[in-house]
């Protein structure tokens, strides 16, 4: 099919914040790695880790990063694989000294590392209150008295300028998901950024790729529908990435899980609004013609994408402080269980009010019956004989969003007979999320080494 020696293999190493490290061990030990790649921000994890800076200046990047440093730094070493991730949130040159800092803490004192800034442009956006935020459709002044963060969206290309300065290890900010992994395919194979067909490749690897084992059965098992064979021991993924853009996805030989057509069909359709325009910052990717050929039962090859050139805008994503949320559960059991629960709900609705509680929106939920589908569910026909209730309140202040709570706790003995367990589960800040297009030539991402 290809030279061999042309392969690029990049393998897994997390895809969400808090993901499993043992998977990417077993890649690391026995897959014959090039690379290792953890994309590990959501939405939300920059503002909440820019909120943890504030108060740690030292802080601020994925609180993973000790642990998964410490296991994989030494296998990287030992094998030769270079690691890139996004652990970096909101500082990536203080999470590339801290990986530094425990390299050589483990005896790896060549270790080199780098920074990949510039994602931050809260301050430019300060600037520009005209914005349109894309889901509210508002300009970005409704919300700038809260801003809490704004990043822009990197591409591959400052991957690719990091892995040039010859770092082991690079920490990134905010950088699209499948950039990570297509950045290395630029510095690995030397492809031009212009070229669409490589691009396409580099970026259909990344998004099969970005949400780790979810492409070999994770968030796809159905018993007897769609059975996931040792859905325990799920393996990460790895690709393999031929200079002529030939994409190979696969597993290791004989582990669980499940790598075929299905796993691969749902993934690549996973956070897709347009397939026919899949917008990252590199390319504007069309899956119209993607298909997938099943080669043994751990590798399946893909094929048949392609991409227009990349639009002249990033996307950047504003979180910005929206009040509390104060919650509160409890548990109803026997005869008559769900009209106790809602008779407690509106208890608590109205001693909140009668206390001085202000809310601007409440949830209730009964757990098990109405709580994804609301009151119209087919489960409200029938009588259950328990049921867990749970009460949520969105709150200007903390005060508040805490007396929720207290007065579901208090159902324990002011309320119907029979409650179970009433607790009140505390109280967060909202963070929420929206974004905002600007133009590329506001962005200046720069690559920082630490312990050339």
């Amino acid at each position: 099919m290809n030279n061999e020696g042309m392969r690029l293999r990049v393998g897994v190493g997390a895809g969400m914040a808090d993901d499993r490290i043992g998977p990417a061990l077993q890649l690391l030990e026995h897959a014959e790695l090039d690379y290792l790649v953890c994309e590990c921000l959501a939405e939300r994890t920059i503002a909440r880790e820019a909120l943890t800076r504030r108060h740690d200046s030292a802080r601020g990047y994925n609180p993973m990063l000790d642990e998964r440093m410490r296991a994989f730094l030494p296998l990287c070493q030992q094998n030769g694989v270079r690691l890139v991730s996004n652990m970096g949130a909101a500082n990536p040159i203080g999470a590339a000294q801290a990986a530094l800092n425990i390299g050589r803490e483990l005896g790896w004192q060549a270790l080199q590392c780098a920074a990949v800034v510039g994602d931050d442009v809260i301050d430019r956006v300060r600037l520009h209150p005209e914005l349109l935020l894309m889901d509210r459709g508002l300009p970005l002044e409704e919300v700038l008295p809260r801003l809490a963060s704004a990043n822009a969206y990197l591409g591959a290309d400052v991957v690719r300028d990091a892995l040039a300065t010859g770092a082991h290890v690079v920490m990134t900010g905010r950088v699209a998901d499948p950039s990570l992994f297509l950045g290395v395919a630029l510095h690995h194979h030397g492809w031009a950024y212009d070229d669409l067909p490589r691009l396409a490749a580099g970026t259909i690897m990344g998004h099969l790729l970005e949400c780790s084992a979810q492409v070999t059965g994770g968030y796809f098992a159905d018993p007897g529908k769609k059975d996931v064979p040792r859905l325990a021991e799920l393996p990460y993924p790895y690709a393999d990435l031929y200079g002529d853009g030939g994409l190979i996805i696969g597993k290791p030989e004989g582990s669980g899980g499940r790598l075929d057509r299905m796993t691969c069909s749902e993934q690549a359709m996973y956070e897709i609004h347009d397939p026919s325009a899949y917008i990252t910052p590199d390319c504007v990717l069309s899956l119209q013609g993607l298909h997938f050929e099943e080669l043994t039962p751990d590798r399946v090859a893909v094929r048949g994408i392609s991409a227009r050139s990349r639009t002249d805008s990033y996307k950047v994503v504003v979180g910005y402080l929206d009040g509390w949320i104060g919650t509160g559960e409890v548990a109803y059991a026997g005869i008559n269980a769900v009209a106790r629960a809602q008779l407690a709900a509106e208890t608590v609705k109205e001693r909140f009010r009668l206390d001085g509680g202000q809310a601007s929106e409440f949830q209730v939920d009964l757990i098990g019956i109405s709580s994804l589908h609301g009151e119209h569910s087919a489960a409200m026909v029938s009588d259950p004989y328990e049921v867990r209730l749970r009460v949520a309140a969105r709150c200007a202040d903390k005060k508040s969003a805490h007396l929720l709570g207290d007065h579901v706790r208090q159902l324990n003995m002011q309320g119907p007979y029979g409650a179970g367990g009433p607790v009140n589960v505390g109280t967060k800040e909202i963070i929420a999320v929206d974004a905002v297009l600007i133009p590329r030539d506001w962005v200046h991402p720069e690559v920082m080494t630490v312990g050339a």
